[in-house]
């Protein structure tokens, strides 16, 4: 067992959560027991993960989305909220949570672990939200073709990916990655003259816009490319503290 303290500086010297500012806090969100000998992990605090967290008796629920978020401001504990909160404390789990210092690490991060599955390699730090990035970018070890690089994401993903494309028979030798909603980021893509931006969600503008600039967009969902930070922070964490981690999946299609 560690204790609660011990995983806290643990990832705090991993993430360097204090050197982003995020969209909410980072780190203890919800302050359980102080000794901790089963972790579990999942993409999202929802009160599905909570309830299979304390079903297989974690001390502790490490996610990439948290409970508090700026802008939802002050809120209430009632209805839904209250039921994902109070199984935490009623139960005395931890709940950490760590949003933009796991988009951008160039470790364990979502995009640096999702390039990797994509062989892409000579990653660099890419994206910049207020100061830190949010993404990788790199050159693909084997150009393909745009067609063919939304086949190699769907099968990573096991997630339908929508592709816009000026011409879906182009070769791919470069691109960018930021995951889950930066749908907005394919401009700095086209600004850094990359060939292709990846990320988890499109809108209706973006499928027109990011193809006449010439880039070829790639979304596979927000959860679908989000997951694999998370499970990359698990290995390091079981790795590193010997600590018995578990992670708990979703069916999320979005």
């Amino acid at each position: 067992m560690i204790s609660r303290h011990r995983l806290q500086d643990f990832y705090n010297d991993l993430l360097q959560p204090h050197s982003y500012s995020d969209y909410g806090p980072n780190g203890l969100q919800i302050e359980g027991r102080e000794r901790i000998g089963k972790i579990a992990f999942a993409v999202s605090a929802t009160r599905d993960s909570i309830e299979r967290a304390i079903a297989q008796q974690a001390d502790a629920l490490v996610v990439h989305h948290g409970l508090f978020w700026s802008f939802h401001g002050a809120k209430p504990l009632t209805g839904a909220f209250a039921r994902r909160v109070r199984p935490l404390v009623k139960h005395d789990v931890n709940l950490f949570a760590y949003h933009l210092p796991l988009d951008g690490h160039p470790e364990v991060g979502n995009a640096a672990t999702l390039g990797r599955l994509l062989d892409c390699i000579e990653q660099q730090p890419f994206g910049d939200y207020k100061g830190s990035p949010t993404g990788i970018k790199g050159q693909l070890k084997t150009p393909v073709s745009a067609a063919t690089l939304a086949e190699r994401l769907e099968q990573v993903l096991h997630h339908p990916v929508i592709l816009a494309s000026p011409d879906k028979y182009q070769t791919i030798t470069s691109l960018g990655i930021i995951t889950g909603g930066a749908n907005g980021e394919w401009k700095s893509a086209y600004q850094q003259r990359l060939d292709a931006y990846i990320t988890g969600e499109i809108s209706e503008h973006d499928w027109h816009d990011s193809q006449e600039h010439g880039v070829h967009m790639l979304a596979g969902g927000h959860h679908a490319t989000e997951q694999f930070g998370i499970k990359a922070l698990l290995e390091r964490t079981q790795q590193q503290l010997d600590v018995d981690c578990f992670y708990i999946g979703s069916d999320n299609p979005a």
